[in-house]
């Protein structure tokens, strides 16, 4: 399977694994049925993961081109995608940080967390 034959949704996943590289294992997480807008005005685009997404997905890693080993493991809708460093999947998964999340509850403690420093900062402005 090529690269072009892979859905918008699955690219977005895989990018993700490629652009942080760097001899450490890649993991990205995903919930089939994901969709959020990034960005604002001409650079805004739209990531969208649906089940098709993930067959695609499944079915790359299993025959991709590029020499890559993945390990993919799905619990209900959420799916963890794992570039693998050496072919094998290490001892210590648990170690190793989820570089990016496609998730809801994941946007969702985005937005409390960048409220919450706004509340903050707001605080901070009134107590000056």
């Amino acid at each position: 399977m090529d690269w072009n034959d892979l859905t918008d949704g699955a690219k977005a996943v895989l990018e993700q694994t490629r652009n942080m590289k760097n001899d450490q294992i890649q993991i990205v997480e995903f919930e089939v049925g994901f969709k959020h807008e990034y960005g604002e005005g001409d650079g805004a685009y739209t990531v969208s993961i649906q089940e098709e997404d993930y067959q695609n997905l499944k079915k790359f890693t299993k025959e991709n081109e590029y020499g890559e080993k993945y390990h993919m493991a799905r619990n209900k809708n959420v799916v963890k995608i794992i570039l693998l460093e050496n072919g094998k999947i290490p001892d210590n998964l648990s170690e190793f940080p989820v570089f990016r999340q496609y998730k809801e509850e994941y946007l969702q403690k985005e937005a409390e967390q960048k409220e919450q420093l706004e509340r903050q900062q707001a605080e901070v402005s009134e107590n000056e």
